[in-house]
């Protein structure tokens, strides 16, 4: 997935690669930005949002953005899989959101 095909919601990678090199001065933002591609792409091409519509495709890459930042990126998208199964929101289709983290956590095996 060149980064000229990244779009939605995949494009939410690219937003964070450039706010995590501004947040944090040890971060380049070319290998921020190549990070978070592979990502796209992995994501992409593993099929991690199947089956999602828009919205619940949207809010998973959303979380994502939150989680693979995290110290412990690994236990923040389990942890956050089972926090959408016990309080799913606006969420469309809970459960396959909850199944999409897993799978992601999987394909980036985290």
């Amino acid at each position: 997935m060149p980064s000229s095909t990244v779009g939605p919601p995949f494009d939410q990678f690219a937003a964070t690669a450039e706010a995590v090199a501004q947040a944090r001065p040890e971060v380049d933002l070319e290998t921020a930005r190549e990070v978070f591609l592979e990502v796209a792409t992995l994501l992409h091409n593993g099929l991690a949002l199947d089956g999602l519509d828009d919205h619940d495709a949207g809010a998973v890459v959303a979380g994502l953005c939150v989680d693979l930042v995290a110290a412990e990126p690994g236990a923040a998208v389990r942890a956050r899989s089972r926090a959408t199964s016990e309080s799913p929101g606006d969420l469309h289709d809970p459960e396959g959101v909850s199944a999409a983290y897993l799978t992601a956590a999987a394909i980036l095996q985290l």
